[in-house]
């Protein structure tokens, strides 16, 4: 289940469901890394106490709030492809390919600092990117209205490439998004009213994402729509994919023209004490922290740290699309999560606050391992229970549990490993420092999850079956075989095979390098920080 896309993207998509890499994750999402602590630090400069009134500031919270709903629209639609895939019957190894989508919020570190560094002082240094940014997305999406029923295919199968590169892209600029409305909450708001920057953040992305991604598969489905929202069966749902990108696409540019003629930015006292690091030396913070040793060890151990939930949860929730559940019951699932995915974070954080929250995810790790174990039980289990009238409401009720306790096992980790980043993040670099081993933690997450699903094609074997002498060992094989009259069927599959690996490797990890690295946490602060001269 897709534990991927929520660690990859932290506080992105709230609303998770077993699919393919879409994020730890970045899974999301969540807490912010860097900017978060920026925003208290912020907040805390010496002013006359006053009682934070939201109403002095409604517009700006409404607009902050509604450009982070913008910015789950992306996300969400890129979420809702690796489904779409499946369902067209697309390999493994295109869906590894595909993953690669989700890699831009993992990696938008690289590129933070020109965001940061360069912009143009008349027009406003977050509207400088915000804007054209916007104005590309907003563009992107009619451009995809047009073209993507043809990247996915028709009767020719999806253009693989063609796909991941465009929705790249699309990622890309979604991320690019990202750190320019991130730095704008800072000094959109005033100190007093500064904490809803953050409410603003996880409820407008998680309103997004639910609005591109569950509410857009639900509305897509024409069995959706049929059984639940019309009197007259029609072939198709009450909306389509180039539909839903073409209405974003004019909410986007008209939303961009309303920001860029009547927003300003703030010139007030602390927006002009901010100062702002150069391009080099904003890359040459970076790298310095990268060289220190502790950091080092960090780095090694979190990339590889993950190994052994990739399966569970890259390569779940596509198998068990491929099993015969709808795509849009699967994403449904995650409604009832969301109470549950708001109060384990508060749960979780009264056993990490204290000086060794590496702790929490040691005792958890072994769990969520079992959960890859379950999980491959559940797609053996889900073939049995599909009759032609659906699946029994037990089978859900089964599929909701076993996903609720993996959400159990994965938020123990998540917030665990978040707070040990918190803690020995250097206090005066705290949020390039913070968003570096987040960085680092979301692509231990991310690589995984992409050689998992690239991996299930070559560890499955399958069968020529009524047709003798054929066999179908690869794609043209195959084609011989059901030209013969016969049908290829699946005697071992990859995922199973996958899924003992990984257990066998995440326990291998837990036993070996589990101790070494909780001991990290027992490192003398001093190791964590930077040498003066490098401070900024």
């Amino acid at each position: 289940m897709s534990g991927t896309h929520r660690e990859s993207r932290h506080r992105r998509q709230n609303y998770q469901y077993p699919v393919a890499n879409q994020s730890d994750h970045n899974r999301h999402e969540y807490m912010e890394e860097g900017d978060g602590e920026a925003l208290l630090q912020d907040s805390d400069v010496t002013a006359p106490r006053r009682i934070a009134n939201y109403k002095d500031e409604l517009g700006n919270i409404l607009l902050l709030f509604f450009l982070y709903v913008l910015q789950g629209i992306p996300l969400g639609l890129a979420g809702s492809i690796p489904l779409i895939l499946q369902s067209k019957n697309v390999s493994y190894t295109n869906q590894a390919i595909f993953s690669f989508v989700f890699w831009p919020f993992s990696l938008k570190l690289l590129w933070a600092p020109l965001v940061d560094s360069l912009y143009i002082k008349r027009f406003g240094r977050r509207k400088s990117w915000l804007v054209p940014t916007q104005y590309v997305l907003g563009l992107f999406m009619m451009y995809l209205s047009r073209v993507v029923d043809d990247l996915l295919g028709g009767d020719h199968g999806p253009d693989m490439f063609a796909l991941t590169a465009t929705f790249f892209l699309f990622e890309f600029l979604a991320a690019t998004q990202d750190i320019a409305v991130d730095g704008w909450a800072l000094t959109m708001l005033s100190k007093h009213n500064v904490g809803y920057a953050s409410t603003c953040n996880s409820v407008g992305q998680t309103a997004g994402y639910f609005m591109g991604n569950v509410l857009f598969l639900a509305l897509e489905s024409p069995n959706f729509c049929n059984k639940y929202l019309r009197f007259t069966p029609q072939p198709k749902g009450l909306v389509t994919l180039p539909d839903f990108l073409f209405f974003w696409a004019i909410v986007f540019l008209i939303t961009t023209t309303l920001v860029a003629v009547l927003k300003k930015e703030n010139q007030n006292e602390r927006a002009a004490r901010e100062e702002t690091q150069s391009v080099k030396e904003a890359y040459g913070l970076l790298i310095s922290i990268v060289k220190m040793p502790a950091v080092l060890k960090f780095c090694a151990m979190i990339l590889t740290a993950k190994i052994g939930f990739s399966a569970a949860d890259a390569v779940t929730g596509l198998k068990l699309v491929e099993r015969g559940v709808p795509k849009e019951h699967l994403a449904l699932l995650a409604v009832p999560m969301v109470p549950l995915q708001i109060l384990l974070p508060l749960i979780i954080s009264k056993y990490t606050a204290g000086p060794k929250p590496l702790n929490v995810s040691h005792k958890a790790m072994p769990f969520r391992l079992l959960m890859g174990l379950e999980f491959s039980f559940l797609v053996w289990w889900t073939s049995r229970v599909n009759h032609e009238d659906g699946f029994p409401l037990y089978y859900y009720f089964a599929l909701l549990v076993s996903y609720a306790l993996h959400q159990i096992t994965l938020y123990s980790m998540f917030v665990a490993i978040m707070a040990f980043n918190a803690k020995v993040s250097d206090p005066l670099i705290g949020g390039t420092y913070m968003t570096l081993l987040n960085t680092v933690s979301n692509l231990g997450s991310n690589w995984p999850a992409t050689v998992a699903l690239w991996c299930v094609d070559h560890l499955t074997s399958k069968a020529c079956i009524g047709a003798e002498g054929q066999s179908c060992g690869d794609n043209d094989a195959a084609e011989l075989c059901l030209k013969s009259g016969g049908s290829c069927v699946i005697t071992l599959d990859g995922y199973h095979v996958e899924s003992a690996i990984c257990f066998i490797i995440g326990f291998a990890w837990w036993i070996f390098l589990g101790p070494k690295f909780k001991k990290l946490q027992e490192e003398d602060p001093s190791a964590w920080r930077c040498p003066r001269r490098i401070r900024l």
